[in-house]
């Protein structure tokens, strides 16, 4: 195994972890910023009127978004499974 070859798996994997962790990240950064706003605009500094908005848009995006999330995760496992001889191959 030469090192382009476990240089371009490591890309790969952090291609596909970056892809999958996108929707959730996106959504908690959105709805963060619209609490911040609301927060600022009444003055309200509860730290809970922070935190739970947070953790249920992340939920909800991560019901929403799983079975695509779950495709390209298995679309990848399986390009690494049916190239494994070329990796073991390679050694």
């Amino acid at each position: 195994m030469d090192a382009d070859l476990v240089i371009n798996l490591m890309l790969g994997a952090l291609k596909i972890a970056l892809l999958v962790a996108a929707p959730m990240l996106l959504f908690g950064l959105v709805v963060g910023l619209a609490v911040s706003v609301f927060q600022a605009v009444t003055q309200i500094q509860e730290m809970t009127l922070a935190f739970i908005p947070k953790i249920l848009a992340i939920m909800i995006s991560l019901a929403v978004f799983f079975p695509w999330m779950l495709q390209i995760i298995v679309a990848y496992t399986r390009e690494l499974i049916i190239n494994m001889n070329l990796y073991i191959g390679k050694i």
